[in-house]
């Protein structure tokens, strides 16, 4: 059921440095407008790497339904995250895709870049991950695309969240099921990992919606940080598909990255326009201990826009 709690509410979490880094909307700023000042444009789900003193960050822009969905995932580059310079673009139809959805951007730990992309197969609810790797963020070719994450006939996946920690590649991936293509807004969140960031292993679902809460239809997984004890995962939810496009942000805990909890029973973070629509938040560690946030916010004229926020 719809939620109508005011967010951030955090009566039934525990106040520490996780819930320290919700977005606050009133101090952000906007790092990307919409294509459009309309509904169903959109420019967001943000996926960010700090690097030679810079911020890459690579996003997805789209147009409504009917008009080219996810047209083109855009690869930037800021000094101060804040303004950015644009290096590539690669466009669905480079990546022979009806839609493009939320991209990964990873530096590996020989300097050279790979772009993990959430691409649906036309004319289907499929979804797949391919991969392009190059010697620079401005070189991506969509010619050199390999598939990583294929689905199955039962399966699309995509929405992708990767961490390198101590020589193992974690991954987080949406998984949503085909069967009855009137349920395939459901979703779920998956747990893989991989000695090389191409061949993965599965280990079953992670982070599930729960009945009759805000979050019941759906979650996917968008930001995951690991602490001494615990993993911390930060989560796009909804209640119904009627709030697709419009899923707010919560925040799941576990000792285990395959086993995470949600926390509380309304969402940590809302915007307060529209649908109520904040998502797909991404983080970046900088130097001096400073870390930057990167969301999809809905604004009072139903488009999406790309925020940030300095902590």
């Amino acid at each position: 059921m719809p939620d109508s709690t005011p967010s951030p509410s955090l009566a039934t979490m525990p106040i520490d440095e996780n819930t320290a880094l919700l977005p606050d909307p009133g101090r952000a700023v906007v790092a990307v407008e919409p294509p459009a000042a309309e509904e169903g444009h959109w420019a967001g789900a943000p996926s960010a790497v700090a690097a030679d003193g810079l911020i890459y960050l690579a996003y997805r822009l789209r147009r409504p339904v009917g008009e080219g969905r996810g047209y083109a995932v855009v690869v930037a580059r800021s000094a101060d995250g804040e303004r950015f310079e644009t290096l590539t673009t690669v466009t669905r139809e480079e990546m022979d895709a009806e839609s493009l959805e939320r991209p990964s951007l990873v530096r590996l730990p020989d300097g050279r870049w790979r772009l993990y992309l959430s691409c649906a197969t036309t004319g289907t609810k499929h979804w797949r991950v391919e991969v392009l790797e190059a010697a620079d963020p401005a070189a991506f070719d969509a010619r050199s695309r390999v598939t990583v994450l294929p689905g199955d006939p039962k399966t699309g996946v995509k929405d992708t969240v990767i961490v390198r920690r101590d020589g193992v590649w974690h991954l987080w991936a949406s998984c949503h099921p085909l069967a009855d293509p009137d349920e395939a807004d459901q979703m779920v969140t998956d747990y893989a990992t991989s000695a090389d960031g191409l061949e993965w292993t599965w280990h079953g679902t992670a982070l599930s919606g729960r009945p009759g809460l805000w979050d019941a239809r759906g979650v996917r997984v968008s930001a995951v940080r690991f602490g001494d004890d615990r993993v911390v995962a930060f989560y796009d939810g909804r209640a119904s598909a009627a709030e697709n496009y419009e899923e707010r942000t919560g925040i799941a805990v576990g000792t285990d990255p395959a086993v995470l909890t949600p926390l509380g029973e309304a969402p940590a973070a809302r915007s307060p326009h529209r649908g109520g629509g904040l998502r797909y938040l991404e983080f970046v560690d900088l130097p001096g201990g400073r870390v930057r946030l990167y969301y999809e916010f809905t604004r009072p004229d139903g488009a999406h826009e790309l925020r940030t926020e300095l902590r």
